[in-house]
């Protein structure tokens, strides 16, 4: 299975929406297996079609239990998802992108989410998801209609210069050793 090339903004497939996938056949089949694969290679939790270039609604999701990191991630491959539901509760979130490497922002978020798609066989799927499972779901399919993390933004910070929150919740002028940065969707 070949890894695929992650494209980068300012390519314009990205700012395109997705189009509904019908043939759930074999080239579909590798599609799939070739986005899981390079969403583990990079390394992110989230992998849309628009990202490796490929305008069909299909994400690639890997997460783990946010509570316990023993539990081992769950891989979702969803083809044409829709948000069915989302939580009136909204969460302000750091989020950054494979396909805009250098930037992280805030973006806020539906704490929870209904996620109808259908599997890789085109089999119908409802998953419920919240905290930053919700948040990746969110993500992934903002890149099937066109949206970026930065379109939805109310700041958007330099990976390199970004800092951990400080707990009067302001972003200090300087480098936090131990800042861990946020998950690449």
């Amino acid at each position: 299975m070949p890894l695929l090339e992650i494209v980068k903004v300012p390519h314009k497939v990205l700012k395109t929406k997705s189009k509904p996938v019908s043939d759930f056949g074999p080239e579909l089949q590798q599609l799939i297996d070739d986005m899981v694969e390079t969403m583990r290679d990079a390394p992110g939790v989230g992998l849309a079609g628009p990202q490796v270039n490929q305008l069909l609604r299909v994400i690639v999701v890997e997460f783990g239990d946010e509570e316990d990191e023993q539990v081992p991630p769950t891989l979702y491959t969803l083809v044409n998802p829709e948000i069915s539901k989302m939580s009136n509760e909204t969460v302000m979130g750091i989020e950054g992108c494979l396909s805009i490497p250098e930037l992280v922002g805030d973006v806020e978020r539906a704490e929870a989410v209904t996620v109808k798609a259908q599997n890789r066989h085109g089999q119908v799927v409802k998953i419920k998801a919240s905290g930053w499972l919700a948040r990746i779901f969110q993500h992934e399919i903002d890149h099937l209609n066109g949206v970026l993390f930065t379109d939805r933004t109310t700041a958007i910070y330099r990976l390199e210069d970004f800092v951990a929150e400080g707990e009067d919740g302001e972003h200090p002028g300087t480098i936090d050793e131990s800042f861990d940065p946020p998950l690449s969707v």
